[in-house]
C-alpha cells in the first residue's frame, strides 16, 4: 500500500513538473508572438504613413499638371512655340512623376497588407498559446490540490486538462480554424 502511494506521488510530482516546464515554454511563445504582433502593427502603420506621403506627393504633381494644362489651353495661340514646348515638357515630366508615385504606392500597399496578415497571424498564435497556457495552469492547480488532498480523480482531471493545452498549442502552430 505504501509502495503504491509512493509510486502515485512520484507520478504526480513528475507529471506536475512536466506541466510546469510546458507552461514555461508556452509562456515564452505567448510573449514572443504578442511582441511580434505589436512590432508588426508599428511596421504596418509606418508603411501606411509612407503610402499616404507618396499619395500626397503624387496628388501635388497631379494638381500642378492640371494647372499647367489649363494654362496651356488658356494661352493657346498667344504663346510662342518655345513656351508651348516648355509647358509640354514639364507636363510630361509631371506625368512621369505621377506614374512613378502610383507604382511606388502599389509596392508600399502590398508590403503593408503583407505585414497586416503577418500581424493577424501572430495575434492568433499568441491568443491560442494563451488559451493553451490556461489549460496547463488549471492542470497544475488540480495536480497540486490532488497532492494535498490525496484525491486521485483531481490528478486525472488535471491530466485530462492537458488535452486542452495540446489542442490550443497545436492550433497556435497550425491554425485549425
Amino acid at each position: 500500500m505504501a509502495d503504491q502511494k509512493e509510486r502515485w506521488m512520484s507520478a504526480l510530482a513528475l507529471s506536475t513538473a512536466v506541466m510546469a516546464v510546458l507552461a514555461a515554454v508556452t509562456t515564452l511563445y505567448v510573449g514572443k508572438y504578442s511582441s511580434r504582433a505589436v512590432l508588426m502593427q508599428g511596421q504596418e502603420s509606418n508603411q501606411w504613413a509612407y503610402y499616404q506621403a507618396k499619395s500626397i506627393k503624387g496628388h501635388t504633381y497631379e494638381i500642378q499638371k492640371e494647372r499647367l494644362e489649363l494654362e496651356l489651353l488658356a494661352g493657346a495661340g498667344k504663346l510662342n512655340k518655345e513656351t508651348v514646348d516648355q509647358y509640354r515638357k514639364i507636363i510630361g515630366d509631371y506625368t512621369g512623376q505621377i506614374k512613378r508615385y502610383e507604382g511606388e504606392k502599389k509596392e508600399i500597399k502590398a508590403k503593408a497588407e503583407s505585414l497586416a496578415q503577418s500581424k493577424e497571424r501572430a495575434q492568433s498564435m499568441a491568443g491560442n498559446f494563451g488559451y493553451s497556457l490556461i489549460f496547463l495552469q488549471i492542470a497544475i492547480m488540480l495536480s497540486s490540490v490532488a497532492s494535498l488532498t490525496k484525491r486521485h480523480y483531481l490528478w486525472h482531471i488535471g491530466l485530462a486538462a492537458c488535452s486542452g493545452w495540446l489542442f490550443f498549442f497545436l492550433d497556435a502552430w497550425l491554425l485549425f480554424y
